[in-house]
């Protein structure tokens, strides 16, 4: 059972998607008074209103038992390392990281302990889009690009895993922090860096199934940026860990 729980959201320029985090978070708080919870944003080098708004949030709902932190650089360095300082700063014993968009909500994971799915040592669970249950809403042409995708890094780094890139992840803390502590990737190929660490560890990764719904605003392209997630790729692949 999950007592206690670090959840992690990675910040840069949401200010008009922290709305959408605010109420999951508020109805998220309500539903879970048997958990011992932190979040912690990240505000990575964001040039809107973001560190604003997270702050006047945390003021209008400080709590004593739920615990709110914000970290923030003025220089955007990537979801990759702010994930990472995220963990490396967080103090409860799960660790839960999510993505900026609300795509999942909070309410996945009472889903996954009511189905019995956390309940094994040594393991991380990634939630997937491509799970044979998993509900989801997303264009085509994302489907198309994920195929790519998987086939590519299938090829290059014998990585299995179905969905590497949800950003929906659930660690017990020590694994997470060993694993986040050797990620050389600032960027959003951190993910794939996560299986490759964590298959030298050996350290289990479950996929489960998940509620997913795409939303607008997305700060990747796939074909804008795919020069950068190509290097990426190579870099990793000569990386020593």
């Amino acid at each position: 059972m999950i007592k206690n729980l670090s959840i992690i959201y990675p910040i840069f320029n949401e200010e008009k998607r922290l709305f959408n985090i605010f109420q999951d978070i508020k109805k998220f708080n309500k539903k879970t008074h048997h958990i011992n919870k932190e979040y912690i944003f990240v505000n990575d080098g964001s040039f809107d209103n973001s560190k604003q708004r997270i702050k006047d949030f945390i003021k209008l709902n400080k709590n004593s038992k739920i615990q709110y932190k914000i970290i923030s650089y003025k220089v955007n360095k990537g979801k990759g390392y702010a994930l990472k300082s995220g963990v490396l700063n967080s103090t409860k014993k799960w660790i839960l990281t999510t993505d900026s968009d609300c795509s999942v909500s909070n309410f996945q994971i009472l889903k996954w302990i009511k189905k019995d799915y956390i309940n094994k040592e040594n393991t991380i669970y990634f939630a997937s889009r491509n799970h044979p249950i998993s509900q989801v809403k997303k264009i085509k042409s994302r489907e198309i690009i994920g195929a790519i995708f998987r086939f590519t890094i299938s090829l290059m780094f014998n990585v299995k895993i179905s969905d590497t890139q949800c950003g929906f992840k659930l660690y017990q803390a020590n694994i997470a922090k060993k694993i986040f502590s050797k990620i050389k990737t600032n960027g959003y190929m951190h993910d794939l860096e996560i299986c490759i660490i964590s298959k030298k560890m050996k350290h289990i990764i479950n996929e489960l199934p998940v509620i997913w719904k795409h939303k607008t605003q997305g700060k990747i392209s796939f074909f804008k940026d795919s020069i950068k997630i190509i290097s990426s790729l190579v870099m990793i692949k000569f990386y020593r860990y």
